[in-house]
């Protein structure tokens, strides 16, 4: 299949919708954990749903424009990791894609695959944007780390690897147990949902 055509799959009106939904999902969602100061962010629910239902590029628009439009409307520090969000977005579709949805324990290693993905592109940021520190919850892990005498990259490594690995896991298990409690009919509208739903 054409990747022209695949586009035109991906993005029907019930996606654009679903991704209106879950920008939604995670701006609120964030925002709520970001006010409790709590160590993990939840801000990628939405995303990582969209990705399973409606395929990478789908989940990494959703990503991107969640991000973006968090920044303008309340959080600058948001619009920075909107690429984080975007990469999150697509590895998730690449995970359901290729069959790491089929299962709760699937759903748990796929969690673990975006957290590296997550890694990749956050600690650069996380790094030279704001010094390794961000206003988080998990903020409290890079202090810890460096008054242990741990350097600023190995401090910041250690807490995006960390908050983000209980957060994606919980984030792509989330994820996975709303698509298998989503009604046929919801399911036959989206053609990569087939891709995450137990059959049988």
């Amino acid at each position: 299949m054409s990747l022209s055509k695949q586009f035109k799959e991906d993005f029907t009106t019930t996606t654009i919708v679903l991704m209106s939904i879950a920008i939604v999902i995670n701006i609120v969602a964030g925002q709520l954990v970001s006010m409790l100061k709590l160590p993990i962010f939840l801000d990628s629910i939405g995303t990582v749903l969209v990705g399973l239902l409606a395929g990478p590029w789908a989940g990494g628009l959703t990503g991107l424009l969640t991000n973006l439009i968090w920044g303008m409307i309340s959080s600058p520090v948001a619009a920075a990791f909107s690429p984080v969000a975007m990469v999150i977005g697509i590895a998730a579709g690449l995970c359901a894609k290729y069959g790491l949805f089929r299962s709760l324990w699937l759903a748990i290693i796929s969690g673990v695959i975006i957290t590296v993905c997550n890694a990749v592109v956050a600690v650069p940021i996380r790094l030279y944007m704001f010094g390794g520190i961000t206003g988080s919850g998990a903020d409290f892990m890079t202090s810890y780390m460096l008054a242990l005498g741990k350097d600023l990259f190995g401090s910041v490594v250690v807490t995006v690897f960390t908050s983000n690995l209980l957060d994606k896991v919980a984030t792509a298990v989330l994820a996975w147990g709303i698509v298998q409690a989503l009604p046929e009919r919801t399911i036959g509208r989206l053609n990569r949902a087939k891709c995450v739903v137990i059959t049988g």
